[in-house]
């Protein structure tokens, strides 16, 4: 019984991330499908690819990315849309952008415990908030799409020389994924 036991846990442990990763690429993509119909599956999928390809083009191309300077501004001087604008579009080039935030892996030391938290730093200027000598720190929280920002005494700030998707696989994974996954 203890051997099958042993077989379920881990059939489970490889069925189970793989089945959820089919299902929510199946959703994206039914979800894009569904958004431009076409009679063929998949056709609506390939077709919102090429068009965010083709803006991409377009927004690098000279002669067109006026245009969309011209169409980001919109979004930026209206009140409400500014916020959801800018909100996202910070959030999506953070990781995948030209701007790039979560590429500096930092250890934070607290002060009397000697515990360490392994964050990102964001901004190594926050005088803007009168704190001339901090620096804002990110700690993404462990199996959660979320986070917090701490403003942290850069004195207490060091960096890490790591990759910073492993740094982040580390973090959000809680410690189990990301670098060498053996138990010590």
């Amino acid at each position: 019984m203890r051997l099958i036991l042993r077989y379920l846990v881990r059939g489970l442990v490889v069925v189970i991330p793989a089945a959820i990763t089919v299902w929510v690429l199946y959703q994206v993509f039914t979800f894009i499908d569904r958004l431009v119909v076409f009679p063929y599956p998949g056709v609506g999928f390939a077709a919102t690819l090429l068009g965010v390809i083709l803006i991409g083009f377009l927004a690098s191309n000279f002669l067109t990315r006026k245009l969309f300077e011209w169409t980001e501004k919109l979004f930026v001087r209206a009140p409400i849309a500014k916020i959801i604008y800018s909100a996202i579009k910070d959030l999506i080039e953070a990781f995948v952008g030209e701007k790039r935030r979560f590429d500096r892996p930092v250890i934070v030391t607290l002060e009397d415990s000697g515990m360490k938290l392994l964050g990102f730093e964001t901004r190594d200027d926050v005088s803007f908030l009168g704190l001339p000598d901090h620096v804002a720190v990110y700690l993404p929280q462990s199996y959660n799409f979320a986070g917090n920002v701490f403003l942290v005494p850069a004195t207490r700030v060091s960096p890490v020389e790591v990759d910073p998707t492993k740094a982040m696989t580390f973090i959000v994974s809680g410690g189990v994924s990301g670098g060498d996954a053996r138990h010590q």
